[in-house]
């Protein structure tokens, strides 16, 4: 045999097929160091060989694995405000167990825990197993900080999609937390208008009333912002955490909840920061001076004086004649 055949025969591969067949010799059966040392680098060479496969497919594929609920932690943001009573969560509860879990949730190797994992989507799939005590269905892939959130924003917009509020205290906390404004507007699918329209209501609520509130799917953007500058004046912030603690409220779903605020909202007049009432002659409260924000008003109760208003708007050159008269003789004397 030459030095070159015996090569090929020590680490199991097959003769070059370009070269010519030698006299074919008795078969030699090996044994020893020489047969054990074959099958050693061939099972070594298998499992290097698998083991690069499965780094490359939980690299760049889709793979499935099952993970323990308890290797999992917490996204670094969330996007949802959980509610004490979620229907839905429970029929997805019965659904897994009737018939298992059929969408698999996605994670990345934790930053900082070696063995464990972070979850980018699926929190309800996660809770439901854990509340089964099943293993958990996952795809694991390296994602940075950046796409771990554009991950999580897009499969709420493509499975579920956030309510208003949801969507604005998503992208504060997004904000908040160093995240540029393009990768929040890729998170959530949105424009710069509409982004800056998300923060700028989620600053002006306190986010504590917002999760007493809930998700209110039902309620857009005009109804949040009208809250938002409802709850400008200190006094109606206190009202409406008061009218929170009512029980009724409490049992109420979050649109339901959100609807009978907003009523009794529209049903309180928004108080003045300091008024001084009128009063006719004949002893009706027919209006009141309102001061405060660096600006006066006056509010006529129009059951009381009506087109009272409406006089007083047309008096309004003859008056500052007046009072401009007034002011240049106090001038004068001065």
């Amino acid at each position: 045999m030459s030095r070159k055949d015996a090569i090929n025969s020590l680490f199991l591969k097959k003769p070059d097929a370009a070269a010519p067949s030698p006299a074919r010799a008795p078969e030699r059966v090996r044994t020893g160091a020489v047969a054990a040392m074959g099958a050693s680098l061939q099972e070594l060479s298998e499992t290097a060989r698998a083991s690069e496969r499965l780094k490359q497919q939980l690299a760049t594929s889709d793979v499935v694995v099952s993970l323990e609920p308890s290797q999992i932690d917490g996204s670094t943001i969330a996007d949802r405000i959980s509610i004490e009573i979620d229907p839905g969560f429970e029929q997805l509860v019965a659904s897994i167990e009737a018939n298992g879990q059929q969408v698999p949730i996605l994670v990345r190797p934790h930053p900082d825990a070696a063995g464990r994992f972070q979850i980018a989507y699926g929190r309800r799939r996660l809770r439901a197993a854990e509340r089964l005590g099943r293993s958990v269905k996952a795809i694991i892939k390296s994602l940075s900080d950046a796409e771990l959130v554009v991950a999580q924003g897009r499969e709420n917009l493509d499975r579920q999609d956030l309510s208003f509020i949801e969507k604005a205290l998503f992208a504060k906390r997004l904000e908040d937390a160093g995240h540029d404004r393009q990768t929040i507007i890729a998170a959530l699918s949105t424009d710069k208008a509409d982004l800056s329209r998300y923060i700028a209501v989620a600053r002006r609520i306190p986010e504590a009333l917002v999760r007493r509130i809930g998700p209110a799917p039902k309620s857009g953007r005009a109804r949040w912002l009208g809250l938002a500058e409802k709850l400008d004046n200190p006094k109606l912030l206190q009202s409406v955490e008061a009218m929170l603690d009512d029980p009724a409220l409490r049992a109420m779903d979050s649109d339901r909840r959100f609807q009978a605020l907003w009523q009794r909202l529209a049903d309180k007049p928004r108080l003045p920061a300091r008024s001084d009432v009128w009063t006719t002659p004949q002893g009706r409260r027919a209006g009141y001076v309102e001061r405060g924000g660096g600006r006066t008003a006056l509010v006529f109760n129009e059951k009381a004086v009506p087109d009272f208003a409406d006089f007083v708007a047309s008096q309004l050159d003859r008056l500052f004649e007046e009072f401009s008269d007034a002011n240049k003789g106090d001038e004068m004397t001065n």
